[in-house]
């Protein structure tokens, strides 16, 4: 079963699954507003047959959401996926979350129900178990937490999802603050915080690590330069092997304490570093927190 003929341009496929209230239809809108065909709640079931039909017909961007209606149908994705990849579709998914508290907050404001409420589940309830229902297509996907992140960031980071080359591993590396929780999308977790805080000198509390105020005092102090080469080393030694396993993305989250010092400016190094060799990309939680007057991130591609 061949998807498209032999010269025929490969068609991207983009599978967007994760928990209610994450943001799903609003990576869906922002691919459809970049000319993809978009379907919202497919049924799992019909999906290699219908994408099929649709790339005969000459769709060249097509856009899904799954969700947990699809029911047991979600235990077959993996075969799915290895069935639509075998037959030359470049095919990529994307999952969204939050935290819990994040997404009771989301739900609240909506006054939507869950999808699940009809079990007579309380909403915490609801969102434990989604969480554990999908937790099998998380596995499978480049992962995205947009707690307290805006539809904007998001849509960014969708566009920029879509536009990584996926025959290569592309590291990202995402500052943080711990006290806004350590993200939940993270492969590896370093602490920074043993690191002089420019917080407390008045002059650079109100900048971040992308100013060169911030980036001068953290480059003369040799723990951070230490810090940072211990880094540097560890993910050069490890990343061959993430690549052997044909993994398509590495997050390395970067945490202090507020997450708009330190955590950004090792952030902003190690990517300027490993975009010489790796396709790269940064986000800056905290500094794309919802409310946040910061919003500088950037992404750094080969």
């Amino acid at each position: 079963m061949n998807f498209s003929e032999p010269g025929v341009v490969t068609s991207k496929v983009v599978l967007i699954s994760g928990l209610s209230g994450s943001g799903k239809s609003v990576a869906l809108r922002a691919l459809e507003d970049a000319g993809y065909f978009a379907m919202d709640n497919f049924p799992l079931s019909f999906l290699v047959f219908v994408l099929q039909e649709l790339v005969a017909r000459g769709e060249r961007q097509i856009a899904l959401t799954l969700d947990v209606r699809g029911g047991n149908a979600l235990n077959n994705l993996p075969e799915a996926l290895h069935t639509l990849r075998d037959n030359g579709l470049d095919v990529r998914l994307l999952y969204l979350e939050a935290s819990d508290q994040d997404l009771i907050r989301r739900f609240s404001e909506t006054r939507r129900p869950h999808p699940l409420a009809l079990h007579q589940h309380s909403l915490a309830e609801c969102i434990a178990l989604e969480r554990n229902l999908l937790s099998g297509v998380a596995d499978l996907a480049r992962r995205f937490d947009t707690t307290h992140i805006t539809p904007n960031t998001l849509r960014a980071w969708v566009r920029d999802f879509v536009d990584l080359d996926p025959a290569r591993l592309t590291l990202f590396f995402q500052s943080f603050g711990f006290k806004f929780g350590i993200p939940l999308d993270a492969d590896f977790v370093f602490d920074l915080r043993c690191i002089p805080n420019p917080f407390y000198d008045p002059h650079l509390r109100p900048l971040t690590g992308q100013d060169p105020a911030v980036i001068k005092f953290l480059e003369n102090l040799p723990i951070a330069q230490r810090m940072f080469t211990d880094l540097q080393t560890f993910v050069t030694s490890w990343m061959p092997d993430f690549i052997k396993d044909n993994r398509a993305a590495l997050t390395v989250s970067l945490g202090c304490t507020g997450g708009q010092h330190r955590s950004v400016y090792f952030a902003e190094k190690l990517t300027r570093y490993f975009s010489q060799y790796q396709c790269t990309r940064v986000i800056h939680r905290e500094l794309d927190r919802e409310g946040g007057d910061k919003r500088k991130a950037v992404s750094n591609p080969l």
